[in-house]
């Protein structure tokens, strides 16, 4: 498997960098007190990384439960399952860090939550119901934007716990709908619809750190973010996620999706590709 890695390794950074100009752009604005070599070093780790993520993901749409378990391996899931004892749902809180897609097919199987993944549908017609029948196999149910209050409700109302996985990293579409803070030293915009949620239903928040033990195995540790939400002050559950994901991406850089343009938003408006800003009014 890790022979194609290596062979997609080298078309994408070698032969046609790809989105080479986002990953450097980003890099060297994060870690401007590294050296050119230091950042190189992480860009050629960060594109072996996200070579394997290509094979991991065809691998992990037709991998049998023991081996998802063997490939990523939950530390302290009795965190979880004390909640669960409790008849409590669990809001996990995490990003594109490691391997995300292994979360996705396996939570429903690793937990005993009812494992629900909110995120978007892939975009093409021809890949994406195939994916997305595959993805939850398992037992783990996914749950897009347009019906995720629907789905929360009707679990709490029927008393249903739940474990809802949130990627909160993503940049958001609206600047005056979002968290605003300093992240690796850039102002940064987030998403709290994680905290929204836990904040409603007084649902526990707990982080989970990915790390990559060695290719193709993966660890998974959760840590309390907060166990009462509600009596919390607004925000300060996300800005709390942004100090532990920073920390987890200073550790181990190579582990996050850098190509991605995270950074497209100002405090008013939407940066294009060309550089210019689009005014978005509140």
């Amino acid at each position: 498997m890790y022979l194609i890695s290596e062979i997609v390794y080298f078309f994408a950074y070698r032969l046609f960098g790809y989105r080479l100009r986002v990953v450097r752009g980003n890099l060297a604005a994060c870690f401007p007190e590294k050296s050119d070599r230091e950042r190189r070093e992480i860009e050629r780790r960060y594109y072996h990384h996200l070579a394997d993520l290509v094979v991991e993901f065809i691998y992990g749409l037709f991998a049998t439960p023991p081996a998802l378990r063997r490939r990523y391996r939950f530390v302290n899931r009795q965190m979880l399952d004390s909640y669960y004892e409790q008849g409590r749902t669990v809001v996990l809180m995490s990003a594109h860090m490691g391997n995300w897609e292994y979360m996705v097919c396996s939570l429903g199987m690793q937990v005993r939550h009812h494992g629900i993944g909110i995120g978007k549908p892939l975009e093409s017609p021809l890949v994406g119901p195939f994916v997305a029948r595959r993805r939850v196999r398992y037992g783990t149910q996914v749950v897009y934007s347009d019906t995720v209050r629907e789905e929360v409700a009707y679990y709490d109302r029927h008393r249903v716990p739940c474990a809802l996985m949130m990627l909160s990293d993503q940049s958001p579409v609206n600047p005056h709908r979002s968290y605003w803070t300093t992240f690796l030293g850039r102002d940064t915009a987030f998403l709290y619809g994680a905290e929204k949620f836990a904040r409603q239903y007084d649902y526990p928040v707990i982080y989970y750190s990915v790390d990559k033990t060695r290719r193709g195995r993966y660890t998974v540790t959760f840590s309390l973010l907060s166990e009462h939400p509600a009596s919390e002050p607004q925000y300060s559950i996300v800005e709390r996620y942004a100090r532990r994901l920073e920390d987890d991406i200073r550790r181990r850089p190579e582990l996050w999706l850098w190509s991605h343009r995270r950074w497209k938003l100002t405090r008013n408006g939407r940066i294009r590709k060309d550089g210019t800003i689009k005014i978005i009014e509140k």
